[in-house]
């Protein structure tokens, strides 16, 4: 076994198993060895399912190595998931069934904002965990009308406060803006003009584009005749892609800056040769093999890496919130108690509100004041090279 996967395994072990030692070694009282069954719904087809799938295979490499490690105290967890179809009324109705089955812990959604949005509702009601994955702020804000609903991901206004922090690192005084029309293109525009003025940065132009869009040429193009310096993207991996072949079909010679939801797989394919020296603010885990492992998170982090990759033969940068996703809840789980073979949705709850934990996505710190755990310190600047991500410097 080599070093870095056996500090993993005892970290693991470690974190999990400290708190959750049952009766039975002292007096022999019953082990709890019922199943965690954890709940998925997933963009498992329609538009956004490149990413739903990732998060699938995500869930289930995760729950996998839980299941071997002997650190869930004698228990397994079991993955139940269904396709949202992409459609928001579809995934209500997941949400729904999963909350009905009294032996579902906690669910975890996929990237649909509108989806995570609309369920919230049926969420406090039934008084079921839930973790989504799905970028926008509106997801866990406010506290208040989303006790039970927790989000794992970069925030908007962390980004915008990377990318200016780089921008201005890089000299770049005026820059153009393409943005998705959506909750989540909208929050990072707001933070994007915010943090630009505070740096003196002019916003020559914002354009936006529709999330099912597939040709976003006609919006580069009316940016790059205001002749930025640089271009800011605000869309997910696909549009980023087509923006920076758009760019370089428009013979723009200025940079381009990515924001963290641009991030997908970590081989850029036919892109490559558009966003090379492209810069994107994300977490360290996609370039991990760039990074000494010099803690045991950062030794977990490379691991993870290295199966993933050997499982699905690439590494896409989305997959470690949704397996940190897993780790809240199984932890949450085994801290909670309750009564033998019973779940405890409110010990859970209440477990996951006050989580800290050095993840595989970065620090992530909820507290009752913040659903929205993952830590600015997550972030660092990557930069596109040959083809690939690579950590800047």
């Amino acid at each position: 076994m080599s070093p870095i996967r056996s500090a993993t395994i005892a970290a693991l072990a470690s974190a999990v198993v400290a708190t959750t030692l049952t009766g039975c070694q002292f007096g022999g009282a019953e082990q709890d060895t019922s199943p965690i069954v954890i709940a998925a719904d997933l963009e498992l087809s329609g538009a956004a399912a490149p990413v739903g799938r990732t998060y699938q295979r995500a869930l289930e490499l995760k729950v996998e190595q839980l299941n071997s490690s002997g650190a869930l105290n004698g228990r397994k967890i079991e993955l139940k998931v269904k396709d949202n179809r992409s459609d928001a009324a579809e995934s209500l109705r997941n949400i729904a069934d999963f909350s009905s089955d009294s032996r579902v812990s906690a669910i975890v959604m996929g990237g649909c904002n509108e989806c995570a949005v609309g369920a919230v509702g049926i969420i406090n009601e039934k008084q079921i965990p839930t973790i989504a994955l799905a970028a926008s702020g509106a997801v866990a804000n406010p506290v208040a009308q989303r006790r039970y609903v927790f989000k794992l991901g970069p925030n908007a206004v962390d980004s915008a406060a990377a990318l200016t922090t780089e921008l201005r690192r890089k000299n770049i005084r005026k820059v153009g803006l393409l943005y998705t029309d959506d909750d989540y293109g909208r929050e990072g525009v707001f933070a994007l003009r915010r943090e630009l003025a505070k740096a003196n940065i002019k916003a020559a132009g914002e354009e936006s584009v529709k999330t099912t869009d597939t040709e976003v040429s006609q919006q580069v193009g009316k940016l790059t005749q205001l002749k930025p310096d640089a271009l800011v993207v605000w869309t997910p991996p696909e549009q980023a892609a087509l923006t920076a072949t758009s760019a370089q079909e428009a013979n723009f010679r200025g940079a381009l800056f990515f924001d963290a939801g641009a991030a997908g797989d970590l081989f850029l394919g036919a892109a490559a040769k558009a966003t090379e020296r492209a810069t994107m603010v994300f977490t360290q885990t996609m370039v991990i093999d760039d990074v000494i492992a010099t803690t045991p998170a950062k030794a977990a982090r490379r691991q993870w890496f290295q199966d993933y990759t050997a499982r699905f033969g690439g590494y896409n940068g989305s997959s470690s919130f949704a397996a940190d996703a897993i780790q809240l809840i199984a932890d949450a789980e085994l801290r909670a108690g309750g009564p033998i073979g019973q779940v405890d949705r409110n010990g859970i709850r209440d477990v996951l509100e006050t989580s800290q934990m050095d993840g595989l996505s970065g620090p992530i710190r909820m507290t009752p004041d913040n659903h929205s755990g993952l830590m600015p310190q997550a972030l660092t600047t990557l930069v596109a090279r040959n083809g690939r991500w690579r950590l800047a410097g």
